[in-house]
């Protein structure tokens, strides 16, 4: 049962400002994972503060703890154009706040958005507080209470701020791990690995969490299973390539697994792809998190032959059948863009269980997307979409949730576009491709 604001205290959130698209969205999964209500009074992609309803501390504490995008939460105690505006607003409002920090260790600190302060101004600005009569002690490592004042200035060149929050410090997020999982330290990575800050928000999108199970059907060096295995999520991993799993030298998906002492999260690699599949079609995955291919560097390729006759032929080498030989690559044909959309999303119907979340990035050309080309299915509700844009092209984290719907009607998505006949070519099974190769020049669609 929600609350009423009335019943909910305010608190301030610092977020760091990129990905901004993608802010809210995590917040509102984590919202959902722990249980946390949380109401938006004032959020903007523009700025790094938003103003959000909390139930108390405790609560805004556990909600942003394991947030990649959040700096800091901070319970607000008065906000206001200038110093002046603010000090009233503190002395009018908090007053009842004041004795719960006596005779308590604390600290001050002056946090700036687009904007310096130097060393003598940040003290002018914290012994103008000298009326709150703090009589604990001033410890400035570990505190048991850090007020902070958090100005935001308009632009770089600026000299007065816009807006300034007061607020005592709640928590913090989880941004130190972008640096503990960056790619740079990993031992195995490969060209399209996923970079760790992005892996661990799509992670905390499909709110993997101690003992449920994640898998990614296009696994590559495993930068997702890896941002799942952190979170305490019991991974799977696919790819069509066995190469990519495997690695050479000692490295492998397995490798970055023992880099990080996370083996014990990992149940295991193996190759298929999605159209060919040994995991037996039952409920039982709660999270599918993936970056499915372009089809840019070459043309997308399932499992299987061109000509469907040669694959009843078993082929020898050297008196052993050439499937179970070490060095053995399967034989692939060509697969279009748009089915590969379609079966991502049946995939994730026939196998998630209901809340279970499907998080795939989707790249798109910025001049023809429309929300049209986000695809859909009748048991998958959609949660977000979150972009990144690059410079003619953009890549979309788009979320869904399974529905309790438990029966398994065919896609609902058009099929145009999926001929996979070997006369196709690669620019005709994927027009994202084409339209890359082309430059984004204006005029057709972008999936």
């Amino acid at each position: 049962m929600s609350q009423e604001p009335s019943q909910l205290r305010e608190y301030l959130i610092y977020f760091a400002q990129i990905h901004e698209t993608f802010r809210k969205a995590e917040l509102d999964s984590l919202s959902q994972l722990t249980g946390v209500e949380i109401q938006w009074k004032e959020y903007s992609d523009d700025s790094p503060f938003a103003i959000v309803h909390l139930p108390n501390n405790t609560s805004a504490k556990a909600l942003v703890e394991r947030s990649i995008l959040t700096k800091g939460i901070y319970e607000l105690w008065s906000t206001g154009p200038d110093y002046d505006h603010l000090h009233a607003a503190t002395k009018s409002q908090t007053r009842h706040l004041w004795p719960s920090c006596m005779s308590r260790s604390f600290k001050f600190e002056v946090e700036c958005y687009n904007g310096k302060r130097k060393q003598s101004v940040q003290r002018e600005i914290i012994e103008g507080f000298a009326y709150l009569g703090l009589d604990g002690a001033i410890k400035m490592r570990d505190p048991d209470t850090t007020f902070t004042v958090l100005e935001e200035f308009p632009e770089k060149a600026a000299t007065t701020p816009t807006r300034i929050f007061f607020g005592r410090r709640v928590g913090g997020g989880s941004r130190g791990l972008v640096e503990k999982y960056d790619l740079k330290k990993r031992h195995y990575i490969g060209t399209t690995s996923m970079d760790a800050e992005l892996a661990l928000v799509t992670v905390n999108m499909a709110l993997v969490a101690p003992g449920k199970i994640a898998f990614d059907p296009f696994v590559g060096t495993g930068s997702f299973v890896v941002s799942c295995a952190h979170f305490g999520g019991m991974c799977l991993g696919s790819d069509i390539d066995g190469r990519q799993i495997r690695g050479k030298q000692g490295r492998g998906v397995l490798s970055n697994f023992q880099q990080y002492g996370l083996v014990g999260s990992y149940l295991d690699g193996f190759v298929s792809d999605l159209t060919n599949t040994p995991i037996r079609r039952t409920a039982f995955i709660d999270a599918i998190v993936c970056d499915p291919p372009y089809g840019v560097r070459e043309g997308l390729k399932v499992l299987g032959s061109r000509d469907p006759e040669k694959l009843k032929q078993p082929v020898i080498r050297d008196g052993v059948l050439r499937h179970l030989q070490d060095d053995y690559v399967p034989p692939k044909r060509p697969y279009s863009f748009l089915a590969m959309l379609d079966d991502i999303l049946q995939f994730a119907a026939d196998h998630l269980v209901p809340g279970g979340r499907l998080c795939f990035w989707m790249p798109t050309a910025n001049e023809d997307f429309s929300q049209l080309d986000i695809p859909t299915h009748p048991q998958l509700e959609l949660v977000s979409v979150c972009v990144q844009e690059f410079n003619k092209w953009s890549r979309r984290l788009i979320t869904y949730t399974r529905t309790q719907n438990t029966t398994h009607p065919l896609p609902t998505r058009e099929r145009e576009g999926r001929n996979d006949s070997k006369k196709a070519t690669a620019d005709e099974l994927n027009s994202f491709r084409k339209k890359y190769f082309e430059g984004f020049r204006s005029g057709g669609a972008a999936v």
